[in-house]
C-alpha cells in the first residue's frame, strides 16, 4: 500500500524548491522520516498551518521515490503556549535536536516518540521539566547509556552527545542562556 495515514511531531524543516519544503517528522509507527511537503510555500495552501514546526499532526502521506510526500494533514496540538515563551522554545528546539540527531531514519520507536510528546505537553502546560532527565531517558532508550551508570558516576552530558553526535549541538548556546 502506498498511501498511508500516520501520527508525527514535525521536528525540523528547510525550504526545498520555489515552493516546497522537507519535513522531518518524528512518528508514532515509522520512526523518524523524511516528508516532501509540495506547495506547501505558496500562499493558498491549507496545509501550511498544519505542518509547522513542533506541531503534532495526522498527516496523510504518499509513498514517494525518495521521500514521503505529504497529501493531508491536520494538526492535533500546535503547542501554542512553547511557541509564544522564548524560554520554552529554546528547550523545545534542543529537545527537536537531540531526536533529529540520534534517531535514526525509518526505524519504529514508539517510546521516543511518547517521551517527546509528553516532555512537550508538561512544557507547555508549565509543569517542572527537567531536560537532564529527558536527555538521559533518550539515550537509555535509544541504547547509548545505561540509567543506573549515570546515577553512580557525573559526567558532562553535553559533551556525552556532541560524541556521539561528532559534531558540536547548535541549541546548546541558545539553550545555556535561558538556564
Amino acid at each position: 500500500m502506498r498511501s498511508f495515514k500516520t501520527e508525527g511531531i514535525i521536528i525540523k524543516r528547510r525550504n526545498y524548491g520555489e515552493a516546497d519544503r522537507l519535513l522531518t517528522v518524528l512518528t508514532k509507527n515509522n520512526g523518524k522520516i523524511q516528508v516532501k511537503a509540495t506547495g506547501i510555500r505558496r500562499i493558498p495552501s491549507r496545509r501550511s498551518a498544519h505542518v509547522e514546526l513542533l506541531n503534532h499532526s495526522t498527516l496523510g502521506l504518499y509513498r514517494g521515490r525518495s521521500y514521503a510526500i505529504l497529501t493531508e494533514a491536520e494538526a492535533i496540538d500546535n503547542f501554542s503556549s512553547i511557541k509564544n515563551n522564548l524560554e520554552k522554545i529554546g528547550h523545545a528546539y534542543h529537545l527537536c535536536e537531540l531526536i533529529d540527531g540520534l534517531c535514526p531514519e525509518n526505524q519504529e520507536n514508539t517510546k521516543v516518540f511518547f517521551l517527546l510528546k509528553n516532555t512537550l505537553n508538561n512544557l507547555s502546560l508549565d509543569y517542572p521539566v527537567s531536560i537532564d532527565a529527558f536527555e538521559t531517558e533518550l539515550l537509555s532508550i535509544l541504547g547509548y547509556l545505561d540509567k543506573d551508570e549515570v546515577l553512580a558516576q557525573r559526567f558532562d552530558m553535553r559533551l556525552f552527545i556532541e560524541n556521539i553526535l561528532e559534531r558540536k549541538l547548535k541549541s546548546y548556546p541558545i539553550f545555556a542562556k535561558l538556564q
